[in-house]
């Protein structure tokens, strides 16, 4: 989850600054000088949506370094560091994709994430509450579950579908607040103070809606991954480390700080959820190995 969490931040404060951007140099305006011309209007989105949906993708790795504090492996200083190395040097090969970088940092959770722009050059983490709750055939099953994510281009088809969704998301906000302006606010020439009150207040409800898609798209890769950590750790392991968090707390949901395998909530939070809960997880594996 923190994998796609530090994305959608990061990608709703480039969107928010590049909208910013575009209001102080009068994009607004000049769509709607002649009234509102919805080709240029999407191109517009198209071009801000995209491009701030990739601008996130290629600060992913710069992100997730600042966010976590994770310290990059250069110079293994023991032998559990050395051992990371070799096993995500080892899957990665296996995989079929580029050396990683691999880091370590502190934090009491399990956890543990990928990202980066290129399944070639990109950066696997795990906290150190991971290192020390689980046991090292556990581990490479996690550590076989994040280079899965990274060999399918997770993070690259995930800005896509972000990408799409601002480019909507931007579009709609302005058409509808461009509508609200015009027929509530009254304003007769160009744009009002409405608008812009419209179209920031739309950019975050549809933004939010936008969110529940990715999350859906994110529980269906999370299957994948977990099929990609069994072939390479095997599927024993990658059944244990899953039912290693699962017995830690009692639940078949963690709660939200256990961000490397589960989130918590009701039925309207797992809308929202980047992983489907364990226990179906577990059982898609069990029901594949049978």
């Amino acid at each position: 989850m923190k994998r796609i969490a530090l994305f959608l931040v990061t990608n709703l404060a480039v969107i928010a600054v590049l909208s910013v951007v575009a209001s102080i140099f009068g994009a607004d305006r000049y769509l709607t000088a002649q009234g509102l011309n919805l080709e240029a209007l999407l191109i517009f989105s198209a071009i801000f949506g995209m491009g701030g949906s990739f601008i996130s993708l290629a600060m992913s790795k710069w992100m997730a370094k600042r966010a976590t504090g994770a310290q990059v492996i250069t110079q293994p200083r023991n032998s559990a560091e050395m051992w990371l190395l070799q096993t995500v040097e080892r899957q990665a090969r296996a995989a079929g994709i580029g050396m990683p970088e691999v880091a370590v940092y502190e934090a009491p959770e399990p956890n543990a994430f990928a990202t980066g722009m290129n399944k070639n050059d990109a950066l696997v983490a795990v906290s150190t509450g991971l290192m020390r709750s689980m046991s090292q055939d556990e581990v490479e099953a996690v550590l076989g579950h994040e280079i899965s994510h990274v060999a399918n281009g997770d993070m690259v088809t995930l800005a896509l579908v972000q990408g799409v969704l601002n480019t909507f998301v931007m579009f709609l906000s302005r058409v509808v607040g461009y509508v609200i302006d015009r027929a509530v606010f009254r304003t007769e020439r160009g744009i009002g103070p409405g608008y812009y009150i419209t179209v920031i207040v739309l950019q975050i409800v549809f933004g939010i809606i936008a969110s529940m898609v990715v999350a859906w798209f994110s529980r269906q890769r999370e299957f994948r991954a977990d099929a990609g950590g069994a072939h390479l750790a095997g599927r024993r392991k990658m059944i244990a480390a899953l039912q290693r968090l699962q017995a830690a707390h009692g639940q078949s949901t963690l709660p939200e700080q256990m961000t490397a395998f589960g989130i918590t909530g009701g039925k309207f939070a797992q809308m929202f959820a980047s992983h489907p809960p364990l226990e179906v997880r577990i059982a898609a594996l069990e029901q594949a190995k049978g």
